[in-house]
């Protein structure tokens, strides 16, 4: 698999977006699990009328979103950012750097959010959160790809979260996927396009620390010309408890999908069902960073 990726990454992003669209529809009507999934979750979110009008185009863009994972972690730096033809809203992270209190990216699972770090990088350091994938060579993968000399990984566990609010106390850059679902514990069961969905605190709890949130992603242009990395300030201050910054946050999430519904990964589980474990609320500290 690790040689197959590799030669992928050597082909044209145009042709890695075609052969994406054609996998993302040949997994849709292979598995009727995912089709009835990736089906409800959109149903869920947007209404049954803007579903069936989205759903063509979100399962060829889940599909471009495997494979493009090839030319972002395959290619150099320098050739990955410059894959990014136009940027709206840089003047957000300029100011956030000059203010010097760190700044806090969050990037949902919409568009290209593989490649928003790695651009970013380019400009000044910054640390992201991930989680270990269970299978080795997937690890490696992975590690390899994100390898770029200010780009950081932050494994989602304690030590993690601690480099993270180590980076934003020395004024610099993290990232995080606001809208991953967290393991058991570690969230609470919010409204997210009006219907519970377990979410993650991590991210409002890090508005504790002062830095500068701004919501990002990058849009997938037509024909593999490239992307449009967008920087956005959130609607509206994120602040109070902790529920209701996370609440918040769903909010700013849902107001970047409504922009482009179509790239959004409809088929990410972000529905989890609720386990007997997370049946109570959870104590008031959560995980504490």
């Amino acid at each position: 698999m690790p040689i197959l990726f590799r030669l992928l990454g050597h082909l044209p992003l145009s042709w890695l977006h075609a052969l994406g669209a054609a996998l993302g529809w040949l997994v849709w009507l292979c598995s009727p699990t995912y089709r009835r999934h990736m089906a409800e979750n959109m149903r869920l979110a947007l209404g049954e009328d803007e579903a069936r009008r989205v759903l063509p185009v979100a399962i060829g863009e889940a599909g471009k979103t495997g494979l493009e994972l090839a030319h972002v972690w395959v290619r150099p730096l320098a050739e990955t950012a410059a894959r990014v033809i136009r940027v709206s809203g840089w003047e957000l992270a300029e100011a956030a750097a000059q203010r010097g209190s760190g700044i806090l990216y969050l990037t949902p699972h919409l568009g290209c959010f593989e490649i928003t770090a790695q651009y970013l990088s380019t400009y000044a350091p910054i640390t992201v959160l991930y989680r270990p994938p269970k299978r080795a060579w997937l690890q490696k993968l992975i590690e390899d790809g994100r390898a770029r000399a200010q780009l950081h990984l932050a494994a989602a566990d304690l030590s993690g979260v601690r480099s993270l609010l180590k980076a934003l106390r020395r004024g610099e850059a993290v990232g995080i996927l606001p809208d991953h679902v967290p393991k058991a514990g570690e969230g609470r069961w919010l409204d997210f396009f009006g219907k519970p969905a377990y979410t993650m605190t991590l991210a409002a709890r890090l508005v504790d620390s002062g830095a500068t949130v701004i919501m990002v992603w990058a849009e997938r242009l037509p024909g593999g010309a490239g992307y449009h990395f967008h920087l956005q300030q959130p609607t509206q201050t994120i602040q109070g408890t902790i529920e209701e910054r996370a609440q918040q946050i769903n909010r700013e999430i849902e107001h970047l999908i409504r922009q482009c519904p179509g790239q959004y990964l409809w088929g990410y589980n972000r529905y989890k069902g609720r386990r007997r474990s997370e049946s109570s609320p959870l104590p008031a500290g959560g995980l504490a960073p």
